[in-house]
């Protein structure tokens, strides 16, 4: 069954720049736009109704991790969440004297504004390379690591190239050396199972939108016993970590949406996958030859897609098939002629970097509509002037 809002439109290959609201996660959030608006905080009658949301919402997603509810902190979004994990847990080490944040150059934009603000606090950021797969090789972090190190910031799956890191590892060595371990998994929670304990981090970055609930909601994951310094000051609300009346409604839809992705694991993982390597194979199939798979071959989110084609501009040939809804990096970088800095980082040469198409599917991607898509892609690109 198709979501109303994607039965008319072009062919959706952009989840990972957003995803539909569900229908269901819509429901969740209904009743506290519509009856009960009351501020949590309140003392009276209708209080009630939206603290036992948030708590439950809390539930929720701290099941969908293998968190407890106390370790978690609802935020506006996936930037405020970066920034409160990077800048919170940073500056309320400063009396410890580490001043260096260590992260990847193929990050999200928020991870490495948030680390460079602390530039300003006196801190330095260390960006680590990655190899041709866009992973950091662990002996990397090894010898960049020194008593120096405050936090290690290293996304859980790339949000252009789905390339997964090797989390646990990493993990474990930034914690050997003292340092706090953030992950950023927009892009993974919900679409690959995660437990907090099992990947030793300390922090951990949730997107509503991402994962079928609203815009304007995510939370962060804090290990119990890991400080941080708010990032907005205010009424002590989430703890004292995370100040300003509660949005219940999203929060509530967020909650919703966790539980939903939970019970739709391990499914939906081998659901999506397939998809994703049928769009690879029907590429390959049909511009035999041409097809450039950008990331790692196996280690990568189950949704993710990002090829080039030989000689095609990836931005002119999504243009030209306006029947298909897709992207050639993060939405973030989208209507820029800036080549991707992430394909750059794993070393690609810019022709191949604009070339790129980054095709993400999700909960209602088709086979239909992946063997079409495929279709239309290379119909285009065989009557494409190639360029080189």
């Amino acid at each position: 069954m198709s979501h109303p809002a994607l039965a008319e439109g072009p062919i959706y290959l952009d989840y990972n720049a957003t995803t539909p609201v569900d229908p269901a996660v819509l429901q969740a959030a209904l009743p506290y736009l519509a009856t009960h608006f009351g501020n949590p905080s309140s003392a009276h009658a209708y209080a009630h109704a939206p603290r036992e949301a948030l708590a439950r919402a809390r539930v929720q997603l701290a099941d969908l991790l293998g968190a407890r509810p106390e370790e978690i902190v609802f935020t506006g979004g996936g930037s405020e969440s970066d920034t409160l994990a990077i800048r919170g847990a940073a500056l309320a080490r400063a009396d410890d004297g580490r001043r260096q944040i260590l992260t990847l150059a193929t990050e999200h934009p928020a991870v490495l504004q948030a680390c460079r603000s602390l530039e300003r606090d006196g801190y330095l950021t260390g960006l680590l390379p990655v190899d041709a797969c866009g992973r950091l090789d662990p002996a990397v972090l090894r010898e960049a690591l020194d008593r120096d190190t405050a936090l290690v910031s290293i996304a859980y799956g790339n949000s252009e190239t789905g390339t997964l890191q090797p989390l646990p590892e990493l993990a474990a060595l930034a914690r050997a050396a003292g340092a706090l371990f953030h992950t950023d998994a927009a892009q993974a929670a919900g679409k690959v199972p995660i437990d907090v304990a099992a990947l030793g981090v300390d922090l951990l970055t949730v997107v509503g939108h991402k994962m079928y609930a609203p815009k304007g909601v995510g939370a962060l994951y804090v290990r119990s016993g890991v400080a941080l310094d708010p990032v907005i000051a205010g009424g002590g609300q989430e703890d004292g970590r995370r100040a300003g009346t509660e949005n219940v409604a999203f929060v509530a839809a967020l909650g919703a949406a966790a539980d939903l992705a939970g019970r739709e694991l391990p499914d939906s993982l081998a659901r999506l996958a397939g998809l994703r390597d049928l769009l690879q194979a029907e590429l390959e199939r049909l511009l035999p030859g041409r097809v450039r798979l950008n990331g790692h071959p196996a280690m990568r989110l189950p949704g993710t897609l990002n090829v080039g084609i030989d000689g095609i501009d990836g931005r002119a040939l999504l243009a030209a098939v306006p029947e298909v809804a897709a992207a050639t990096g993060s939405a973030c970088h989208e209507g820029t002629d800036v080549v991707s800095p992430v394909l750059t980082a794993m070393g690609l040469p810019e022709q191949r970097a604009r070339s790129a198409l980054r095709l993400s599917l999700g909960r209602w991607s088709t086979e239909a509509e992946v063997r079409r898509a495929a279709a239309l892609l290379a119909r285009a690109a065989d009557a494409f002037p190639r360029s080189g």
